[in-house]
């Protein structure tokens, strides 16, 4: 069994930056993809993020290029994703989710494993 743990949300400022983390219990990661999911009031959940625990690729959605970054600490078994330069449209429960294999789906329906979510929240 596979648990995540996020954290690192909260409110800030639209230009500002925020970290989010995501811890990985349960098992190891070598063949795993982790990604980040979020959903807005009222919205669908929406890929934000992907990557290749073994390797590091990575696949990012147009909305967030450019402004935020994916990236995976091995010894800690930890994801991250640094939020630079927030938009009030970036509010939303940031959700971290993994699945077994290498292919970076972004559809959320190919994820088997889900953290309780962490709210981000850009006042403009």
């Amino acid at each position: 069994q596979v648990q995540l743990v996020e954290s690192g949300g909260g409110l800030v400022q639209a230009g500002g930056s925020l970290r989010l983390s995501c811890a990985a219990s349960g098992r190891t990661f070598i063949s795993y993809v982790m990604s980040w999911f979020r959903q807005a009031p009222g919205k669908e959940r929406e890929f934000v993020a992907a990557i290749r625990w073994s390797g590091g690729s990575t696949s990012y959605a147009d909305s967030v290029k450019g402004r935020f970054t994916i990236s995976r600490d091995n010894a800690k078994k930890t994801v991250y994703l640094q939020m630079n330069g927030l938009k009030p449209e970036d509010t939303a429960v940031y959700y971290c989710a993994a699945r077994g294999g290498s292919y970076l789906y972004i559809n959320s329906g190919e994820y088997d494993y889900w953290g309780q979510g962490t709210q981000v929240t850009v006042s403009s």
